[in-house]
């Protein structure tokens, strides 16, 4: 009666005995700490595609970028999930890891990777053979593949529970995916016992991570370095039925999770939770698991563990301490210990604040296989601290003395730390790998850490030091407020820390300003000192750049990598605060056409950003240079770049960014001419000198959608006609709205070239010319001069379509950025330009040629093309054109 691995069908595997249960009550919903949906950048498909649920033997599939996923080499037979080749995005925006996965197509979820420790390069290849599944590398290595089979393969199918099955010309299944999960199992798939779920490293790198859940006889238990931190049981809505039988698999259906045993006849546990058609058990990367039932295309979280973020093993970084304030963890370190940054690690460490002590290494470390007796201490954390751990494990030895303890201890090079329980005259080892510590009101434990006299050269070149976070009392008179100053500067003294986290793992923008100056963000961007960047910049001498926010420097860590730092000189009233949401925002944002965001510094009055350097710059400066000159391939792929980023923007983050600013200074170029989006989600930044200027225009000159200036709501269609502007430029290699030069006008009057008919004086608004073109079929007369021929006009007419589609003057009427990349990869059919949605554009060419000309005659020549209200049409007025004189730099966002 148990769920059979050998049946094909997932959709039988848990229907078989879920009769047998009863009933379930409505045990409600639980609070919810994080979000388990990870969504990926970059979704690919097999070559040549295919949509069927089956496929046979000599098949090969590669990658191909699809923004949504659209396309896979296979599919379940209602299109439920998709097998794909993919990348989640790549860690640091290369997105270079690809795997063969299962996706989840309502919600865009992996279920199941194939080859997650040994990635593949985008050129890598998984091929079905007679004897199985390769993944294997564009030079022919071998990455996974399926193991040795009882017989031939026949075929290779999906089913709609996301079964990926091997099956022989019998219809026999020779291998299932369901029987090697990952990370996650489905309504459908059991989780045996003796077979692990794994998280992934992070949310774009698929490897094992540190955590994983594993089922005891009774239970199922999540675990970080081997030790316990979290238990089924300890779930309210858990309830041990049947205690008699060993568990031998966890399964779930609609009515909740199961563990089960005596061959899936008898339930010993459940745990009774709503689930959907369709349900997901998931171990995320951050160590939490959780239950989620489909609702709609979200997947909603209806059990997660542990519920208290202080549970966490990593919370506060090394021998953080974890103090739970209403379900906020705030961290600091415990006394007369203070934080440093570990680069090696990639997380805080706090250690001890006297440099005569330096701590303990694991085993493999040079200096702990060194080091003697005599050179061992034992610093005291102090009362009213515990391990996160030790309530999950035995001691190593009871009835013992702490003198005995510390010599245990000292003679195992895995033993970082010890606890003792005055109580039991217990001892417990925090080994391998220290996690952080939580507040306790049980005083009867005692923790002590390991440590070296003398210092660590482990220790030694990454330590950042931190300023001191202010203790915020709330005295009623005088003498309490004076000795809450003295209280802060006895702990700046102490050179103590403590930051604020909120619920989703990030600094609580809420808090004391003061604060601000000491927090830390685990997970998040690395956190600079100012002196770090003041070195990196040579005291800030090589300006790259400027924009609305302050001037960009070209920078060198100590680890050599380039970077371009951001000093922010204009964050107003609010910027305090909103620098760390949007940091929160910005760092949690990994996509490969997007610039990333390394990291950041608050110290004092100071706000400086850290993003990875772009070597060739921004594309107006390869664009409108006279350099290198952009080959069509080139062009086209920039624009691809852009199109994927925005995408990724408003469809592939957990809530929609809007970048309001795309304009050819706000793409950089890395790489072969790999476009990057920057200057994204930083908006609340703006001074209140310039937020005025924002509440009837964000953005640029050229590059406003029409709805801006007229008062219409604001929606992620005005990036879409901003890209299209940007699209129409890299058509023709020149500013949309600029004065046309001498050299232009001999080089189009010779091809034939029309600009004149559409201005005066040698001016042209190209959005109106590509208009009249495309009118006409005259595509190649819009391509750049310098492409010389080396374009064809079938080339030129497929992104000018695009480009008066992104126009369109009525927002709805212009594609989503999903669709955008559809059309330029080749997957769907090019849109159809509405005329009478673009007529705006002929009234745009004619206002323009005439403050052209005023300007002319005037002698200026930095033309501001002139704000229209209304609607389009001869009825349409033009503002003052003496209103707008202002600079690109004063309208835009950061360079």
């Amino acid at each position: 009666m148990g769920i059979k691995r050998g049946e094909r069908n997932g959709e039988t595997r848990a229907a078989d005995h879920f009769h047998l249960l009863p009933s379930l009550a409505d045990m409600g919903s639980f609070p919810l700490i994080f979000s388990i949906v990870l969504s990926f950048s970059v979704i690919a498909s097999c070559s040549p595609p295919s949509t069927n649920s089956i496929i046979y033997p000599n098949f090969t599939a590669s990658s191909v970028h699809f923004i949504d996923g659209s396309l896979g080499f296979l599919t379940s037979p209602n299109g439920t999930f998709r097998a794909a080749i993919l990348s989640p995005g790549g860690q640091g925006g290369s997105g270079t890891n690809y795997y063969l996965c299962i996706l989840h197509v309502p919600s865009n979820t992996i279920t199941w990777s194939a080859n997650r420790n040994t990635p593949i390069s985008s050129t890598g290849t998984m091929t079905l053979s007679a004897t199985g599944i390769v993944v294997a590398d564009e030079d022919g290595s071998l990455k996974w593949s399926t193991p040795p089979l009882n017989s031939s393969v026949s075929s290779l199918q999906l089913t709609e529970t996301g079964n990926l099955l091997l099956v022989n010309q019998s219809n026999a299944t020779l291998w299932e995916s369901f029987l090697y999960p990952t990370d996650t199992i489905v309504i459908g798939q059991n989780l045996p016992a003796g077979v692990f779920l794994s998280s992934a490293a992070s949310s774009t790198d698929l490897s094992v991570g540190s955590y994983s859940l594993s089922l005891t006889a009774s239970d199922a238990l999540l675990l970080w370095q081997n030790s316990t931190y979290w238990k089924l049981s300890m779930v309210t809505a858990a309830f041990t039925l049947n205690s008699s039988y060993p568990v031998e698999y966890m399964a779930m259906n609609q009515s909740g999770l199961y563990l089960f045993g005596n061959n899936g006849s008898v339930v010993v546990m459940q745990v009774n939770v709503s689930v959907s058609t369709f349900g997901i058990a998931k171990l995320d990367y951050s160590g939490q698991f959780s239950v989620s039932s489909l609702t709609g295309t979200d997947l909603t979280p209806v059990l997660v563990g542990p519920d208290d973020k202080c549970q966490f093993p990593l919370i506060c970084g090394t021998l953080g301490l974890c103090t739970d304030y209403a379900n906020i963890p705030v961290c600091s370190c415990p006394s007369n210990f203070r934080l440093i940054s570990s680069q090696s690690q990639n997380s805080t460490i706090c250690v001890p604040s006297d440099g005569t002590y330096s701590l303990s290494n694991s085993c493999n470390s040079t200096d702990n296989n060194n080091m003697s007796n005599s050179s061992i201490s034992y610093l005291s954390l102090g009362y009213g601290i515990d391990y996160f751990a030790n309530d999950f494990t035995k001691p190593v030895k009871s009835g013992v003395n702490l003198s005995v303890c510390e010599d245990l201890c000292s003679s195992e090079c895995s033993c970082l730390g010890i606890f003792y329980d005055n109580s039991s005259d217990s001892c417990y080892f925090l080994q391998n790998q220290i996690g952080s510590v939580v507040s306790s009101t049980n005083n009867d434990r005692v923790g002590f850490v390991k440590a070296i006299v003398g210092p660590s050269p482990s220790n030694s070149g990454h330590s950042i030091g931190f300023p001191i976070a202010a203790i915020v009392l709330l005295p009623l008179i005088g003498f309490f407020l004076l000795a809450a100053l003295g209280f802060f500067l006895w702990r700046r003294s102490k050179s103590s820390t403590s930051w604020t986290l909120n619920p989703n793992n990030q600094v609580d923008p809420s808090s004391d300003d003061l604060e601000l100056d000491a927090f830390s963000i685990p997970g998040l961007p690395v956190r600079f000192g100012y002196e770090e960047l003041e070195a990196a910049t040579d005291k800030f001498k090589n300006m790259i750049g400027s924009g609305g926010f302050g001037a960009v420097y070209k920078g060198t860590l100590p680890d050599k990598s380039l970077v371009a730092v951001k000093k922010i000189t204009n964050f107003g009233i609010q910027g305090m605060k909103d620098f760390c949401s949007e940091i929160a925002i910005i760092g949690n944002i990994h996509h490969i056409n997007l610039v990333k965001l390394i990291g950041f510094c608050a110290q004092g009055s100071e706000r400086l950003l850290v993003y990875e350097y772009m070597n060739h710059g921004s594309l107006d400066h390869t664009l409108f240079g006279n350099g290198l000159v952009l080959e069509w391939k080139e062009r086209v792929a920039i624009a691809l770049g852009m199109a994927r980023g925005l995408a990724y923007l408003h469809s592939g983050c957990q809530q929609k960014i809007i970048h309001c600013d795309i304009k050819p200074e706000n793409i950089l170029l890395h790489d072969h001419f790999q476009a990057k989006i920057s200057d994204f989600g930083l908006s609340k930044l703006l001074s209140s000198e310039q937020s005025t200027l924002f509440t009837t225009m964000r953005g640029t000159r050229g590059y406003l959608a029409p709805e801006w200036l007229t008062g219409s709501a604001i929606s992620d269609k005005t990036d879409v006609y901003s890209f299209g502007m940007v699209l129409l430029e890299i058509v023709s290699g020149r500013k949309n709205c600029s004065l046309r030069t001498q050299c232009e006008s001999k080089e189009n009057e010779s091809s034939g070239g029309g600009y004149s008919s559409s201005s005066g004086q040698g001016l042209v608004y190209f959005p109106m010319f590509a208009l009249e073109m495309h009118e006409q079929g005259r595509y190649l007369e819009l391509a750049d001069p310098k492409l010389e021929g080396r374009v064809t006009g079938e080339d030129v007419e497929k992104l000018v379509r695009v480009a008066l589609c992104c126009a369109h003057e009525d927002p709805t009427l212009r594609p989503n950025m999903v669709s955008v990349v559809s059309m330029l990869e080749g997957d769907i059919p090019l849109g159809e330009p509405k005329l009478e949605s673009l007529n705006f554009l002929r009234f745009y060419g004619r206002r323009f040629a005439e403050a052209s000309m005023i300007e002319e005659n005037n002698g200026q020549h930095d033309l501001m093309f002139p704000l229209l209200n209304a609607s389009s049409g001869s009825s349409r007025s033009s503002l003052p054109l003496n209103i707008s004189r202002m600079s690109s730099q004063q309208i835009s966002g950061p360079r």
